[in-house]
């Protein structure tokens, strides 16, 4: 009897296993890279993006940042990107930041949304201590991702941006 409990237990949870790796979701997180997916196309560059998503949803004042930052404040090998637009906050009291990434191929979307995850993990140490409004809005990112575009948000307002994203690809 313990013998058969131990196997059904076992499957029980090997089936777990399987169904949460299988389902790989985030709260922070939208892929659409994982099976049959829908093309997504746009005219516009990644800074007509970006500037389209600000002009909609108010955000405090952000710049952009240099190639150089690419690499060592977002983690990304700029070669891997077709196209970008990465803005962040202008003075260091605010940890709001946005990026839209045009990626070469579609199979280094997993990689990007590692980088990007760990500058989110960056942005949040960087508050931690020091405003924690700041450190509970880099908490709450989100990357979401359609066809070879990249949005990256940390913002008060991320729902709503996620959303204006969305919109930008229903109208092409």
């Amino acid at each position: 009897m313990k013998k058969r409990y131990s196997l059904l237990l076992l499957i029980v949870v090997i089936g777990l296993l399987v169904s949460a790796c299988s389902n790989k979701t985030n709260n922070n997180t939208d892929s659409d890279t994982a099976g049959k997916q829908p093309t997504y196309e746009s005219s516009l560059s990644a800074k007509e993006m970006t500037d389209k998503l600000l002009a909609q949803v108010e955000q405090p004042q952000l710049m952009d940042i240099d190639a150089a930052s690419v690499k060592d404040q977002f983690h990304l090998d700029a070669s891997l990107l077709a196209d970008y637009s990465i803005k962040m906050p202008l003075m260091n009291v605010k940890s709001n930041e946005i990026a839209i990434l045009k990626i070469n191929d579609i199979k280094d979307i997993p990689a990007v949304e590692t980088a990007l995850k760990q500058r989110a993990a960056d942005v949040q140490k960087q508050f931690e201590t020091y405003l924690p409004d700041q450190y509970e809005n880099a908490q709450n990112f989100k990357i979401i991702v359609k066809g070879v575009y990249v949005l990256y948000v940390i913002s008060e307002s991320a729902d709503q941006l996620a959303a204006a994203f969305d919109e930008l690809f229903a109208q092409s």
